[in-house]
């Protein structure tokens, strides 16, 4: 006889809280390639004087962590997407994120700049990583007390300050920005610096009330127009082609936007959100405003 399911048993559904495990599994192995970077390669230390030495010795560890935390980005979007398609938003599969989130958007990436790109700082560059690392947490925190409160009418989707896969897909952009300039025989010089000070302003912007799009409007029947087919191809294209400095052009305006947001009309911000009218529905009548999902996804 089967055993009758216990109540309080929390609703865990396979698709989406599969593609959260993917996102742990990436961020795991990035923070494995980050150990295999510090572990694998001995230099002595008159050779480790020279960050150019170094980085020919470690350089494709941590590039693999980086596209692994691309990666973890991409499960991050498949699996907050696949829970609105199927209704299948849970308590669990909240928490579960969260914990994912911490490993392979906050973790992965203080250890990969703490070692790749600030070792020349030190103990400084360790507590700039850690910073980095408190409030991301912070802010994974902060984002599940909200959105465990009940959903007023017309409440906003937006995001309370930057969502930490967009700071650590930021991070790990510039990184890979960097490891590619050290690599052309350019020395890091002031580099170093700009990092650690792009992480401080990362880790302010987590926990500020500076509000992102969350662009969770865009489905499969947002309507589209030809010239915005033809800007995301070029930009497909050009990622492609440049694909150590796209990137960062891309989570720069994400970054910026945010900020200069507030200054911005409401008619170009429909616009560049997908904010236009409801559309309607199948069959003909137009789609209450509370149809859209409770519980806001990182």
């Amino acid at each position: 006889m089967a055993r009758a399911r216990d109540p309080d048993e929390p609703k865990i559904y396979f698709l989406p809280n599969l593609m959260t495990a993917g996102n742990l599994a990436c961020g795991f192995f990035a923070v494995l390639m980050i150990f295999k970077g510090m572990t694998e390669v001995e230099i002595s230390g008159a050779a480790r004087e020279s960050a150019k030495v170094y980085y020919e010795g470690v350089r494709h560890y941590y590039e693999y962590a980086i596209l692994l935390i691309f990666g973890s980005c991409l499960f991050d979007l498949l699996d907050g997407r696949l829970a609105r398609l199927g209704g299948q938003d849970s308590p669990f599969g909240r928490e579960f994120d969260s914990l994912a989130d911490i490993i392979s958007f906050g973790m992965a990436p203080a250890m990969l700049v703490s070692k790749a790109v600030l070792f020349p700082l030190g103990n400084l560059g360790w507590a700039v990583a850690l910073i980095y690392l408190l409030c991301g947490a912070m802010r994974l925190a902060r984002f599940n007390c909200l959105a465990a409160l009940p959903k007023r009418p017309g409440a906003s989707n937006d995001f309370r300050g930057i969502p930490i896969p967009m700071a650590a897909g930021f991070i790990a952009s510039l990184t890979f920005l960097i490891i590619d300039l050290h690599e052309n025989d350019r020395q890091l010089g002031a580099w170093k610096y700009a990092l650690a000070g792009a992480m401080l302003g990362l880790s302010w912007l987590m926990i500020s009330d500076v509000r992102y799009p969350s662009f969770k409007k865009v489905g499969w029947r947002t309507r589209g127009t030809l010239s915005a087919i033809v800007v995301a191809v070029l930009l497909l294209v050009f990622t492609v082609q440049f694909r150590y400095v796209m990137p960062v052009v891309l989570f720069s305006i994400y970054l910026v936007y945010g900020l200069v947001r507030p200054w911005i009309s409401l008619r170009w911000r429909k616009e560049l959100e997908v904010e236009a009218d409801p559309e309607e529905e199948p069959g003909g009548t137009v789609a209450p405003a509370d149809t859209e999902e409770t519980t806001p996804k990182l």
